[in-house]
């Protein structure tokens, strides 16, 4: 890695030059990714890429002049102080937003880089021309604003909000919404057979927590592994795999955490498994409004389904442990 007021001004020029072919491409990529989700935001960035190509041009056209038409090997990972950009298979799927605040930080730091290189050059044209690029650069964000505006029309934003909204439920809801429902039905049975072998709140609660991670671990790589998102647009699959588990496991613990009610309190067992059932009753009501909110399911079937359901594996949980 070398420091940048070491780099010469041909391997300035060098790393801005690759650095606008990188940029260009990003943009490109996000270009293709959002065609089919906001086909009007991917013109803005295809707009913003032909740009970046335009500045590659120019880079290209004063280098030639000044040192012919080899490049020196040196891009800007080789260089201390530049961001490390998202390789491209990363930004699939990404949200439109996050999209647009990831341009706001590749815009900002190659105003930064040509700021410094134009103070650094020595070259009259060098300087003129990285002290340009600064400027554009600058104006960049601007001039991106201006393109929404000109291309995201009132009527394409309310779209793009509704896809916007799909995407969410996609990308987050429904891996959310599958893990909470198998965190907090599955472990119920276990949970409560344990409970009432054993009227132990200890070892009860050590069976629901191994029950909970379990179920995480388990939710969480069958979410991860069963769709790379590149189809259904369902966003980065380990990101899913992560909400999944991470609810799954949360749905479990909520009602595992009441049995750490200590074994030396009086009537300790019946108060934890109480506190488990009142936990138990307002998990599955939350999946019901969850369901309705988002899923379009009507609130009273929901609740059918989900209380429903929780109740039969509750019971039946009980019952074995109590046989």
């Amino acid at each position: 890695m070398k420091n940048f007021a070491d780099l010469s001004e041909r391997e300035v020029l060098a790393v801005a030059i690759s650095a606008e072919e990188e940029d260009s491409r990003i943009y490109m990529s996000f270009a293709e990714d959002l065609a089919e989700r906001y086909p009007d935001s991917a013109k803005v960035f295809e707009e913003m890429a032909e740009e970046e190509r335009g500045h590659r041009h120019r880079l290209l056209e004063l280098y030639e002049q000044r040192f012919g038409p080899h490049l020196p090997p040196i891009r800007r990972e080789n260089v201390k102080g530049f961001l490390k950009r998202r390789p491209i298979w990363l930004t699939k799927n990404l949200p439109l937003d996050t999209i647009r605040k990831e341009v706001e930080t590749m815009e900002l730091e190659a105003e930064r880089f040509y700021v410094r290189a134009s103070e650094q050059a020595q070259d009259v044209g060098v300087r003129r021309l990285l002290g340009d690029l600064a400027e554009e650069e600058k104006h960049h964000e601007k001039r991106a604003v201006a393109l929404t505006d000109e291309i995201l029309k009132p009527d394409v934003r309310a779209e793009e909000d509704k896809t916007r909204r799909r995407m969410f439920v996609l990308q987050y809801v429904q891996p959310g919404l599958a893990g909470l429902m198998d965190g907090s039905v599955s472990t119920l049975a276990p949970l409560f057979a344990a409970a009432f072998a054993t009227h132990q709140n200890h070892q009860t609660f050590l069976v629901g927590l191994a029950a909970s991670i379990g179920a995480g671990i388990s939710m969480g790589f069958a979410e991860a592994l069963s769709d790379d998102g590149s189809l259904t647009g369902r966003g980065s699959p380990w990101l899913r795999g992560i909400t999944c588990g991470a609810m799954t496991t949360l749905g479990g613990l909520g009602h595992t955490f009441p049995y750490l009610v200590p074994d030396s309190w009086p009537n300790a067992f019946w108060i934890a498994t109480a506190i488990a059932c009142v936990v138990v009753f307002f998990e599955l009501w939350a999946i019901a409004f969850i369901r309705a909110r988002y899923m379009d399911t009507p609130f009273l079937q929901a609740v059918f389904q989900i209380v429903l359901g929780g109740a039969i594996v509750l019971g039946v949980g009980i019952l074995i442990g109590a046989a």
